[in-house]
């Protein structure tokens, strides 16, 4: 069972808010500040919404990656019916009309009394032609070859898919971060703001030193440089996400995102049962074993040109002078093909075919243990990153407390305001790191998924805990 904890980003912002709102008394929370925002530019016509589903189809749609993917598998099918072509009856049709007149001494036709020109005179033939390869296993064998290389290029295009998917997906969830970065940045300005005022007014009152005004305006202008920096950072983000899905890039930054990912503890898949998984459900795997079993029948196919071959060629139509007077005639061969001597064709086929498969198997095994590691290093990262993300949300709270503790003391004039511009330092790099780790574990959650081969069908459900 899943124990989907709504505690992510959402919660980090209303303690942010909370805490600046408490100190500079204001009627509304930053926090409802940018909500309001956000309304305002929905209203926007040329305003973007894109949630999460939206943001992978879109990138599915016109990614180049997946574009290029998809054409390999095109030119692989028509190399397949190139080849089945050689095993297919191939019939054609003609009509020839000919008018001559020929020198027979260019034959070396000299004949004393006879003219040497012959005509001139007509000649009339309209004809159906077959010709079909009755057996030749080296052409079956080329044929089961050119199937095995489709469903490569199948599971590579679908590998592509997992791959864009899982980049798109990573990008999306960034941007997410870098959003609420965006509100804790801003409610550190405000809380820095109300320190730096009460500092002033304590100053002019005689009741602190200069420095204090002075250290909180450092610290505030310190909060100011973090929030513009999350906010450039999220911009980029939106450009990003905007190249990625085909957006126009002069409408990357009215892009909405109305999605929130919760934070939801993924806890029904082990290891052993990740990395079974792995083994038959990542289309790479298929891919390179698919063109595996093509190389196999390659080498077979190589190996069958020394056999016979069995071909009969068949046409049939209308000969005469002239359309009006021609018969029917036909004609019907059967063929036997033996090779006796190619020059060293074959061997060199056969030695060629050999070594792609050897290459081959030799890639499948290092992509078996590469499929292996990948997983087994999600799962090192996914259990790191739960683990950080407890002990950021226990340390948000604990200095969330401290910083109150602290201004209460320089409110009370206790203690300078030193200490609550190390307690907000504290509290700024606690909120930082749990969003950094609540990333780091959604985005774990995504790379576990590729590393599964399932990103594309099953990749949100993971983010979500499900």
């Amino acid at each position: 069972m899943f124990r989907v904890r709504f505690v992510g980003l959402g919660l980090l912002a209303f303690s942010l808010a909370h805490t600046a709102a408490a100190q500079n008394g204001a009627g509304q929370s930053p926090a409802a500040t940018q909500s309001n925002a956000v309304a305002s530019q929905t209203g926007n016509p040329s305003t973007v919404p894109l949630t999460l589903q939206d943001t992978i189809e879109r990138a599915l749609r016109t990614n180049l990656s997946v574009f290029l993917t998809n054409q390999a598998t095109a030119s692989a099918r028509g190399q397949r019916l190139r080849v089945l072509s050689q095993l297919l009856p191939n019939i054609s049709s003609g009509v020839i009309e000919t008018r001559q007149q020929e020198n027979l001494e260019t034959f070396g036709i000299k004949v004393p009394g006879l003219p040497s020109v012959v005509g001139p005179f007509s000649y009339f033939d309209a004809r159906v032609s077959l010709s079909q390869s009755l057996f030749d296993l080296a052409k079956i064998d080329r044929a089961r070859a050119s199937n095995q290389d489709v469903f490569a290029a199948q599971f590579s295009y679908q590998d592509a898919r997992n791959v864009i998917v899982t980049a798109v997906a990573s990008g999306y969830l960034r941007a997410l971060s870098d959003a609420s970065r965006i509100i804790a940045a801003q409610a550190q300005v405000d809380t820095a703001r109300a320190l730096y005022n009460k500092a002033v007014d304590l100053h002019n009152a005689g009741l602190s030193p200069a420095i204090d005004s002075v250290r909180a305006q450092v610290e505030l202008q310190a909060r100011q440089q973090q929030l513009i920096v999350a906010k450039n950072a999220y911009s980029k983000d939106l450009l990003s996400i905007a190249r990625a899905i085909g957006l126009p890039l002069q409408q990357g930054q009215n892009i909405e995102l109305t999605e929130k990912i919760p934070y939801a503890p993924l806890e029904n898949v082990t290891l052993d049962q990740a990395i079974e998984r792995a083994a038959v459900t990542r289309s790479d795997l298929k891919s390179i074993a698919a063109r595996l079993r093509s190389a196999e029948l390659n080498r077979k196919a190589a190996s069958a040109q020394r056999l016979p071959s069995f071909s009969a060629d068949a046409d049939y139509g209308a000969t005469g002078i002239t359309p009006g007077s021609s018969v029917s005639t036909f004609h019907v061969t059967g063929a036997i093909r033996m090779p006796i001597f190619l020059g060293g064709r074959i061997e060199g086929d056969v030695l060629q075919a050999d070594a792609a498969l050897q290459q081959l198997r030799a890639q499948l095994n290092d992509l078996r243990a590469q499929a292996e590691f990948e997983v087994r290093s999600a799962f090192l990262d996914l259990n790191s990153a739960a683990d950080q993300v407890r002990v950021t949300m226990s340390t948000v709270d604990l200095a969330r407390q401290a910083l109150t503790q602290s201004q209460d003391r320089f409110a009370s004039g206790v203690a300078d305001n030193l200490e609550v511009v190390q307690a907000q330092e504290a509290f700024a790099n606690a909120n930082e790191n749990y969003i950094a780790s609540l990333f780091s574990y959604n985005v774990s959650k995504l790379g576990l998924a590729r590393a599964l081969g399932v990103a594309e069908t099953e990749g949100r459900a993971f983010v979500e805990g499900k």
